[in-house]
């Protein structure tokens, strides 16, 4: 009986001595220098897009829309946005931008919008001082002061009044024209008449 648990003790010693020790894995996480949190390479290396700058301008996007051309080789899918920008101080603008991803084409539309912003001549209240109609393509619009009523207007027209920072306005657009980016112009052009 004791001889069994000499042996026993003499086979888990040299077991103990042959093997070797097995490295801990710790958490998972890889280690290195150039690591960032949970193994992703760390941000502002190689490769990196410099941060923007912030654009003083708001903005919303009133059509997006997927254009497809037909090529040679097959077709070729793109988008085209069109939104409007202003500073809601009297300054706004329209633009479309047109590229194969949704972020670049909103980025040139931007672009856009500030390029063709106008600056509005507006009253003491932020409404405008007579009632002005324009037409642009196939988009007829009326615009007149509506005091102490708000903003009276829908479609793309009422986003350019509350982006430019008009208040107590009404609009009536005449044509039936769905297309919003020729409304939202023909709200720019009228409002540009303003004497």
């Amino acid at each position: 009986m004791e001889n069994t648990t000499a042996q026993k003790q003499n086979t888990t010693a040299t077991g103990a001595a042959t093997t070797a020790p097995v490295p801990s894995r710790g958490n998972g996480r890889r280690q290195g220098g150039s690591q960032g949190q949970g193994g992703r390479p760390a941000r502002g290396g190689r490769g990196a897009r410099p941060a923007r700058p912030r654009s003083e301008f708001e903005h919303k996007i009133i059509s997006i829309r997927r254009v497809t051309r037909v090529v040679r080789g097959g077709r070729r899918f793109s988008f085209s946005v069109g939104l409007i920008a202003g500073d809601k101080k009297g300054r706004v603008g329209v633009g479309v931008g047109k590229a194969s991803d949704t972020a670049l084409a909103i980025e040139k539309a931007l672009r856009d919008a500030e390029k063709n912003m106008i600056k509005l001549k507006l009253t003491k209240t932020n409404s405008i001082p007579h009632e002005v109609e324009a037409k642009y393509a196939s988009s007829r619009v009326l615009i007149m002061p509506a005091p102490e009523r708000g903003i009276i207007a829908g479609s793309s027209v009422r986003t350019v009044f509350e982006f430019a920072g008009i208040k107590d306005i009404g609009a009536k657009i005449f044509s039936r024209s769905k297309n919003k980016i020729n409304n939202a112009r023909v709200a720019i052009k009228a409002l540009q008449m303003i004497r």
